[in-house]
């Protein structure tokens, strides 16, 4: 896995492309920036090369990728970094320490790629277990070399590579869930905020959990003590089981996947609230549509869906998509309760999705006052480089108190 200095290809900036912002921190180069001679497009995906300007000074160590729009991915300031089992512990190590301090229970977000200084590597934690997405084709490429850091940082004994998804896809890379170390019997039980989640590892959404919601469901469960709450587009049950640990009198989970319902479930008794949960599977928009024919009422109502608007060509119908969330989730929260509505989207920047909810609020002839505004926990940490840290910082959550 280690290569000698020595060794590394050269990669040249175009001489228009921005240096500056590569010194000052910025983490990628668009295919557009770089020479692509040959040499350069011989490369495998994933190789490492020293990046230098157009002057042929030197920038850092990059793993290159001639397939993709990100054609080069900072992984060092120094040229001569060595990528080997010394250097991938230390940025465990460091994204660890971080994660130590924030949780007293190991169940977090270890690794939030470059954020971490680990470009296009996702880790979650589930106490033994760890789920590794590599994002990126270097990391596909040190998948195993990455797998023992892992473990000799953390000391998991379970650790899974979960490979599917959009970014993938854009690298140029397959799609494949396995177990690299260790078994599994099954879901496992998180705790966190009060209820115990059940995660898939191998079989669910992403990595099993959405630990970025963590602090907004915290928020959720505020609002929700003594009455009932209605959580659309719920997976696992994340909001629902939050509120009902909180002191909710009782909570709806309506999402269209069969067996993310029966993790709900099994959360809910897990956690000692079954008696107070129940679900109700379809598709989001039509039960919505039908719990309002039905003169359903709640005092909470959380809509916390898929993203609706991934990239730029997506953003306009996405948009429309968040409206129609709050149009029809508006007229289902009783008097002085509260709406709580979601994006996951990259695309979709705060202030437009802000402006499509209170769209979508109106058109339901409901007032709103905004009481908070949430985004992802700390251990979805944001590279500030990034471009108003879309890339990087993607969660929003709004919270409305909604009168009339």
């Amino acid at each position: 896995m280690t290569e000698p200095a020595a060794s590394y290809p050269i990669v040249r900036l175009r001489p228009k492309a921005e240096a500056r912002a590569i010194r000052h921190g910025f983490p990628w180069v668009y295919a557009d920036e770089l020479v692509t001679d040959r040499r350069t497009k011989a490369l495998a995906p994933g190789a490492l090369a020293v990046l230098e300007d157009a002057e042929r000074r030197a920038l850092g160590l990059v793993s290159v990728n001639t397939g993709s729009r990100i054609i080069a991915r900072v992984l060092d300031r120094n040229p001569a970094a060595q990528i080997d089992q010394t250097w991938l512990r230390a940025r465990l190590s460091r994204a660890l320490q971080l994660r130590e301090r924030l949780y007293e229970t190991p169940y977090y977000r270890l690794v939030h790629a470059e954020a971490d200084g680990l470009p296009g590597v996702v880790i979650d934690r589930f106490g033994a277990a760890a789920v590794i997405q590599p994002n990126a084709a270097w990391a596909e490429a040190h998948l195993d070399g990455l797998c023992a850091a892992l473990v000799a940082v953390t000391g998991c004994s379970v650790v899974v590579k979960n490979a599917t998804g959009r970014a993938r896809a854009l690298e140029g890379l397959g799609e494949e869930t396995t177990l690299l170390q260790g078994t599994l019997a099954g879901p496992l039980p998180v705790p966190m905020n009060g209820a115990h989640y059940m995660a898939d590892l191998t079989g669910g959404q992403k990595t099993g959990l959405f630990y970025d919601q963590r602090p907004n469901h915290a928020f959720a469960a505020k609002l929700a003590g003594g009455g009932a709450v209605l959580d659309v587009f719920a997976h696992v049950g994340g909001f629902a089981l939050a509120a009902l640990a909180g002191g909710a009198a009782r909570a709806l989970a309506v999402d269209s996947s069969a067996p993310a319902l029966a993790l709900a479930e099994e959360g809910a008794r897990v956690s000692g609230v079954d008696g107070r949960f129940s679900t109700r599977r379809g598709d989001a928009f039509a039960v919505m549509e039908a719990l309002a024919g039905e003169g359903a009422r709640f005092d909470l109502v959380v809509c916390d869906p898929p993203a609706f608007a991934p990239n730029r060509a997506a953003l306009e119908a996405g948009l429309r998509a968040y409206e129609r969330v709050a149009r029809l989730a508006a007229p289902l929260v009783a008097p002085g309760g509260y709406l709580a509505l979601c994006s996951c989207s990259h695309a979709a920047d705060l202030g437009a999705f802000r402006s499509a909810s209170a769209r979508g609020i109106g058109r339901a002839g409901r007032r709103a006052q905004l009481l908070h505004t949430g985004f992802a926990g700390p251990d979805h940490p944001q590279l500030p480089q990034l471009p108003q840290l879309a890339e990087s910082g993607y969660l929003k959550a709004l919270f409305f108190r909604l009168d009339g």
